[in-house]
């Protein structure tokens, strides 16, 4: 085993080499072809799909294939798997918390991160959960700025429950959500008071601008930056952001004395928890002037300025209409979310098909985000790769890995319970866990050399250090070789992964690669990985259990490592 370890040790080191070189490829694609344009409703391969087809289009749309809900997307095909899965009724993560507190537990943080695999490892709504978290990178509040456990459970859940709703929706109800509110500190912000040097805090109205809407500079309807004399067009001025800022003021927690408005922080009584309702408004601290919002063509309010006089409610209202129909949303908000469920770089052909369906659904509703998520998903770009560019396709979220992982060996413990809980310190990530607002990468990121000169994205990579590459190629290595069902160093708490099923398949090494190749490749392994694998199982003796069972492990985890695992074609 020592001899075998060593060979493992050398492989994963070249693997980890290659990945940074080697994420995308990169010929002649300043020139590639764009799709052409297609009607927005129009969707390309919505027929019956090839196991390899429906393992790729589950990669986007899930936590993960397995084989069983691969069979589904072949019997059932793309568009009803997707009215089923819309369908489905949300799996909500704060009822495990208020079972665990009502049990006694201390309630840290892990438990949360517990409540979140069990969920989308094991849940029925994977399409819904896999769009939530989608929104959570996009939407950002986090542990490290707010560690209330439930109040970000809560967060989360409003997140999961409006994953299919509207744009608009959510935007107005995450603004309200205590978690934002303190997260960004807009939570009893007050008016202007220049004798008491008391300005509107100006945090919130950035971030729901840059990071939440908009951006930073103003878009075609393809995404792609507007220019003037060569330089960019920025979305809004200084002065949008002070307008903003007066709007978010006089908003605090449900339950607040008035008199008490920069003080208030009332702790949980019973089932009253000031997180689990929307902040209210306090006539008495909304700043009441007029106020400089966004301004573009279109625009309702003239000038983009709200006129002095209106209440806490009705001026959020007036600025989330105005921010929301910026002709930014769409393509801004639609990039975003094709970046995280399909590939970094969609070509703008791509965005904008999605951005029109944002625009308008086919019945004349802005901001749908069902209607968005399906054009997403059903796209001609993500549904026949031969069509993409070369350069199509994304760096799997280190989290996204070991879902699949989970998933596709049907990982359990025994009790029940899913105790995966410091994912970020082997992963680097863990569910609302990023160290800003940023999320735990920024969308642009391009690391220096190819990828950047070739004017591409590559934003995971932005937390591909060393440190993390060897800590995953190690935890995958853990999991395999030692959270096995039936190893008898386990106890009953522990996750383990079912090798027993895939040990069947290990007396014929090409077999049990084709079944992986699958799961975890959509059928697009290499000749020469094949080739490598091949070769390297075939010097494991297989003539005993504890052989077969190598056979599997070093087949799963050479994958796992892997460039072509980890760079999601």
């Amino acid at each position: 085993m020592d001899s075998i370890g060593r060979k493992r040790r050398g492989y994963v080191t070249r693997v980890l080499c290659v990945a940074l070189l080697g994420v995308v490829s990169l010929p002649a694609f300043a020139q590639s072809q764009d799709l052409v344009f297609r009607d927005g409703y129009e969707n390309a391969d919505v027929g019956t799909a090839t196991p390899a087809q429906a393992a790729r289009f589950l990669t986007q749309a899930t936590f993960g294939p397995t084989l069983s809900e691969i069979q589904r997307v072949q019997t059932l095909g793309y568009q009803s798997w997707l009215d089923e899965q819309f369908g489905r009724t949300p799996e909500l993560h704060l009822p495990f918390l208020d079972a665990r507190a009502a049990a006694g537990d201390d309630l840290g943080g892990y438990l949360r991160q517990e409540s979140w695999f069990a969920r989308v490892v094991r849940g029925n709504d994977q399409l819904r959960q896999r769009v939530a978290f989608a929104l959570s990178e996009i939407l950002v509040v986090s542990e490290r700025g707010f560690d209330d456990t439930r109040a970000l459970a809560h967060y989360y859940d409003l997140l999961v429950q409006r994953a299919f709703g509207n744009y608009r929706t959510l935007l107005r109800d995450v603004t309200l959500h205590p978690t934002m509110a303190e997260y960004l500190s807009m939570r009893a912000n007050q008016p202007e008071d220049p004798a008491e040097n008391i300005r509107p805090d100006e945090n919130y109205a950035r971030e729901i601008m840059q990071l939440f809407s908009i951006g930073l500079e103003q878009l075609n309807p393809d995404g792609t930056r507007q220019l003037a004399n060569g330089q960019p067009i920025p979305t809004y001025t200084q002065a949008t952001i002070r307008g903003f800022a007066r709007v978010f003021t006089g908003f605090n927690f449900d339950g607040c004395d008035p008199d008490d408005y920069g003080g208030c922080y009332p702790y949980e009584t019973g089932t009253e928890i000031w997180w689990r309702r929307p902040m209210i408004a306090f006539a008495g601290y909304h700043e009441t002037s007029s106020k400089q919002l966004l301004v573009y063509p279109g625009v309702a309010l003239p000038g983009g300025v709200l006129p002095a006089g209106g209440t806490a409610i009705t001026d959020l209202d007036a600025a989330l209409d105005n921010l929301f129909n910026h002709p930014n949303v769409g393509p801004f908000v639609s990039r975003h979310l094709i970046q995280r469920l399909v590939t970094s770089n969609p070509t703008p052909a791509y965005v904008a098909r999605v951005a029109a369906v944002f625009a308008n659904n086919g019945s004349g509703q802005r901001g749908d985000l069902r209607a968005v998520v399906r054009q997403i998903l059903l796209d001609p770009e993500a549904r026949n790769p031969a069509t993409a560019p070369a350069h199509a396709g994304k760096v799997r979220e280190p989290l996204l890995r070991l879902t699949q992982l989970y998933r596709a060996l049907d990982a359990r413990s025994q009790d029940g319970r899913f105790r995966e809980w410091y994912p970020d310190s082997f992963l680097a990530q863990a569910a609302l866990a990023s160290p800003t607002v940023f999320n735990f990468f920024r969308p642009g990121y391009a690391p220096t050399g190819e990828i950047a000169n070739a004017g591409l994205a590559a934003p995971e990579l932005q937390i591909a250090t060393d440190n993390v590459l060897t800590s995953t190629a190690n935890a995958f290595g853990n999991v395999v070789y030692y959270y096995w069902r039936g190893n008898p160093d386990v106890s009953a708490e522990d996750v383990t992964v079912d090798l027993a099923r895939d040990m069947a398949l290990a007396t014929q090494p090409a077999t049990l690669i084709d079944r992986y190749d699958l799961l975890f490749l959509s059928g697009r392994m290499s000749a020469g990985l094949r080739a490598t694998l091949l070769s390297h199982l075939g010097q494991i003796d297989a003539g005993d259990e504890a052989g077969r069972r190598e056979r599997v492990q070093d087949a799963l985890w050479l994958i796992m490592v892997a460039p072509e695992f980890v760079v999601e074609k």
